[in-house]
């Protein structure tokens, strides 16, 4: 069986191990530059560092900031203007590069599939992207570069057939700050850079139409905390939410609830088509074990988003491929890497997914739906069992994530009316 590794390497943790650009896309989606990079928390790559160690950076920068009691709504300011990833009528707009893909079955057979970006929509995807710089300094600058490129394409991109994708540039938290005895500054200037920058898009971009959501690893994370502190207690900015995604962050609702935890009002989605709902989840080939950095209630990436609550809430999972329950197919989309013509490839009917929920975890299990005969690529936990899937998460059901929006755009335009 052949093993495809990450494409994109989501989190600072994982770059710890593989170096600075590892698995880095080009922005063409070519060939992934695997110059290494010396770091001092860089591992060997192909080795498994104690997840303990992990689990207790993030304690470390999530209780930190936790403690810091700042209010997720305050100091709205930090950026004095927004730098754009993502921006309809961008020159060289990564989010609208080509989708052209090649669709191999398990048979081996290929044939091609064309998808554009659209002409016009009257829908906003606001993306997030994940922990992707390397800069030697706590925060990431506000510069566009390479990094947060191959994140747009390998994440956002292929949404911008169903909405105008916006992505400010954010001092996001970089490998040094998430490594830094201190995360109080670096993370509270995080989320304040994407604050503004989502201030700045709602003041001169969004001119009032329905949004998307979308965000990854700590994308989410920040994410959660700003639908937390400025979409879920605004009713009318909530009216115009129309999917949220937040994939990799934990989101965490009361137990055998929809609601709670993270948001009072927002909803995890429960039926295909809806709309103002929340789709997350976190991806592995089994059970988390108790150390993972996901799908666990107060643990690993739930306290970026100052969730340290253990009892009475779980992590959320929505099958993106089921969303009212049950085992499906996932249509998963990857950048081809060189292993196609085109820039992007897709193997359908290779993995299966269901929302499990065992030992206190709450995790999205894929599988591989086929026997030994099919020697498509697959993914693995290149970064052992604390990680699962992560860097997957969003590629793995790419295909589901984007006719689940579209399917959310149709609902909410039965009620609502467009501007």
């Amino acid at each position: 069986m052949n093993v495809m590794r990450p494409f994109v390497s989501s989190h600072p943790c994982f770059r710890a191990r593989h170096g600075a650009n590892a698995e880095s896309l080009s922005a063409a989606g070519g060939s992934p530059d695997r110059r290494h990079r010396t770091h001092p928390h860089r591992h060997t790559p192909g080795t498994h560092p104690d997840g303990l160690k992990h689990a207790r950076l993030f304690l470390l920068v999530g209780a930190a900031v936790a403690a810091s009691a700042i209010a997720v709504g305050a100091a709205r300011g930090g950026q004095a203007a927004t730098v754009w990833l993502c921006r309809p009528g961008l020159a060289n707009d990564p989010c609208t590069s080509s989708l052209a893909a090649t669709v191999v079955q398990a048979s081996g057979a290929s044939s091609a599939a064309v998808a554009k970006p659209a002409a016009s929509s009257g829908f906003d995807c606001f993306y997030v992207y994940p922990t992707v710089s390397h800069e030697a300094m706590l925060n990431a600058d506000l510069k566009v570069q390479a990094a947060e490129r191959n994140a747009a394409i390998a994440q956002a991109s292929r949404f911008s057939t169903v909405c105008r994708v916006f992505a400010p540039i954010y001092r996001q938290v970089t490998l040094d700050g998430l490594f830094a005895p201190d995360g109080i500054a670096a993370v509270t200037t995080a989320y304040q850079s994407l604050l503004s920058g989502f201030d700045d898009y709602l003041a001169h971009q969004n001119d009032g139409r329905p949004i998307v959501f979308i965000g990854h690893s700590q994308g989410a994370a920040i994410l959660i905390r700003l639908l937390a502190g400025v979409v879920d207690r605004d009713a009318k900015l909530r009216n115009r939410l129309v999917l949220a995604v937040i994939l990799g962050g934990d989101v965490e609702v009361r137990t055998g609830s929809l609601t709670g935890g993270s948001f009072a009002n927002i909803p995890l989605c429960s039926r295909p088509a809806e709309a103002g709902c929340v789709i997350a989840y976190s991806s592995f080939p089994g059970e988390p074990p108790p150390t993972a950095l996901f799908g666990l209630p107060g643990k690993g990436v739930a306290l970026q988003s100052q969730q340290t609550a253990t009892t009475g809430v779980q992590v959320a999972c929505v099958n993106p491929a089921a969303i009212g329950g049950g085992p499906a197919l996932l249509d998963p989309y990857f950048p081809s890497l060189g292993r196609a013509p085109t820039p992007w490839v897709s193997y359908p009917g290779l993995y299966r997914a269901a929302c499990h929920t065992a030992h206190g975890a709450t995790w999205l299990q894929v599988n591989k739906a086929t026997g030994s005969s099919d020697s498509r690529p697959v993914v693995r936990e290149l970064d052992g069992p604390d990680w699962g899937y992560h860097t997957d998460d969003v590629n793995l059901a790419l295909g589901n994530l984007v006719a689940d929006v579209a399917a959310a755009e149709r609902t909410w335009s039965a009620h609502h009316t467009i501007r």
